[in-house]
């Protein structure tokens, strides 16, 4: 296993992009700790696939150092790097077996045989492909064929770390949810070094300990669940982390209030002003917006109410503006409504970043 040490790296596909300043990478400067559990988070084309590349030394950065532990691995190729790769279409040998793929990358690295096969004997339990063992991979399905590959991902035990890029697009809704827990009991019990791209929200938190959120080719935050949920530090991560996504509302800003829909609303203690000039807007989770009947809080209208089961989703309008509250099971909605926020709930955003110094 290795720390990961990403040294102010950005990356242009052509020289040409990189003198007029257009980065598919913009900087980043970041740490991944040995043994840690992280996945690269965001929208199709925000970068996330380049930098896991960068990573593994299928593309060499346009600036700064890639360092495996001390070692510089800058230039170095994926062999060099000792990385084992997973990605979004299964790679595998269809004139094998299923065993055989599995004892591929062992066999390689001369690792004895009874060792090889008590190491693909329990792959294959984990995996559910103890019965097709003997089975070339040819007639397999798309979604055995990729736990075959996530498989031989994870067979080895010297690699220095396993990238994961978007390893179960093509696996069913209910084996997506067996082989994320077979990949966390895996981390728990060997500690390797994972990185696991997606654009998947509830497969990145479920997975991973720290999640790396991308927008436009930058990281815009770094955190473990609970943080990106409770403090988004930009509004990216507001709208992309939570189902549904968090409020954010513009306003103004006088002394410790914000002005929203010509209400007053205590900001929370602590906050530092915005800086002059600045766009602000505040962000509430919709869990933390509760309606209340006219005359208590901020009027709104209501345009739709979704039954989810559970809860009900109002997606409602203030002041021209788009705000959305869960309503738990039970409570009654009021024919006319107005919106109350919880105060320790509250994040202020200027420029969409959010502003720091709540006590």
């Amino acid at each position: 296993m290795a720390r990961i040490r990403l040294d102010h790296i950005r990356h242009a596909y052509t020289p040409e992009l990189a003198r007029a300043g257009t980065y598919a990478l913009r900087e980043v400067d970041h740490t991944f700790e040995d043994g840690g559990a992280y996945a690269l988070l965001g929208p199709s084309g925000c970068g996330k696939t380049t930098l896991l590349n960068i990573i593994s030394g299928l593309l060499t950065p346009s600036e700064g150092e890639i360092r495996f532990g001390d070692r510089d691995v800058t230039t170095l190729s994926p062999e060099e790097r000792n990385i084992a790769q997973v990605f979004q279409f299964p790679v595998i040998y269809d004139t094998m077996t299923v065993a055989e793929n599995l004892a591929f990358p062992l066999r390689n690295r001369k690792v004895p045989k009874a060792e090889i096969e008590t190491r693909v004997a329990d792959m294959l339990r984990r995996l559910g492909l103890e019965a097709k063992a003997k089975r070339k991979a040819q007639g397999l399905t798309a979604d055995e064929k990729q736990k075959i590959s996530l498989g031989r991902g994870l067979v080895r035990s010297d690699v220095n770390a396993i990238l994961f890029d978007e390893p179960l697009t093509v696996i069913d809704p209910h084996m997506k949810w067996q082989l994320r827990s077979e990949l966390k009991e895996l981390h728990r019990q060997f500690r390797m070094t994972m990185v696991y791209v997606t654009h998947d929200q509830t497969e990145a938190l479920t997975f991973a300990e720290k999640v790396v959120v991308m927008t436009e080719g930058q990281v815009v935050q770094i955190g473990t669940p609970e943080e990106l949920f409770e403090r988004p530090r930009h509004t990216f991560v507001g709208y992309f982390i939570g189902s549904p996504g968090m409020n954010v509302l513009a306003c103004e800003l006088d002394g410790a209030e914000a002005v929203l829909a010509g209400a007053r609303v205590p900001l929370p203690a602590g906050l530092s002003p915005a800086r002059g000039g600045a766009r602000t807007e505040l962000g509430i989770r919709p869990e933390f917006v509760r309606l209340v009947p006219r005359g208590q809080g901020i009027p709104v209208r209501i345009a739709r109410v979704e039954d989810v089961g559970s809860e009900r989703i109002v997606r409602a309008e203030l002041n021209g503006q788009k705000i959305v509250s869960v309503l738990p099971e039970g409570e009654a909605l009021p024919a006319e409504a107005d919106v109350v926020f919880a105060p320790g709930a509250l994040n202020l955003y200027a420029d969409s970043w959010l502003v720091e110094g709540r006590a």
